[in-house]
């Protein structure tokens, strides 16, 4: 038996940011897939940097990398289904951000270590990821982990 969408719990705030996140990253790496919206689509490697495909003619991208885009976005909406899960996904996954931020500048771009693969707009992207999911957990984290006490 279904229950009315006005009995079920409404979604807290820190929820609502996982769950959008979640559908971003899972939207961001199905378009890396799709040509034209990703440029030089055919020189698409599965991990190098040598993959010379662009997402938005902007974000260097691989099929690694596009993968690892979609698996964020899923574990972003699994983890919405709770406070908990969705507070642990933007603390979590903004730190992960945040050592990516750190691993993109400290590698070449050029390097074989750069196998995800980065370039300098991915790596300050990262980094703004990194704060934003970090302050979203931060400031709505506390709004979530409250019961209702009616």
């Amino acid at each position: 038996m279904s229950t009315p969408a006005s009995h079920r719990a409404a979604r807290a705030p820190v929820q609502q940011a996982a769950l959008l996140l979640g559908l971003v990253f899972v939207v961001v790496g199905a378009l890396g897939f799709i040509p034209g919206v990703t440029t030089d689509y055919g020189s698409l490697e599965f991990a190098s940097h040598e993959s010379g495909a662009e997402l938005f003619a902007l974000f260097q991208v691989s099929i690694l990398h596009n993968l690892v885009h979609l698996a964020y976005g899923l574990t972003g909406l699994i983890l919405a289904g709770t406070a908990a899960g969705a507070y642990a996904y933007l603390l979590v996954g903004g730190a992960v951000y945040l050592v990516l931020w750190v691993y993109g500048l400290s590698v070449g771009h050029d390097s074989d270590a750069n196998f995800v693969p980065l370039n300098t707009a991915d790596d300050w992207l990262h980094l703004v990821l990194g704060i934003a999911m970090i302050g979203l957990g931060l400031a709505l984290g506390r709004r979530g982990a409250r019961t209702d006490t009616r």
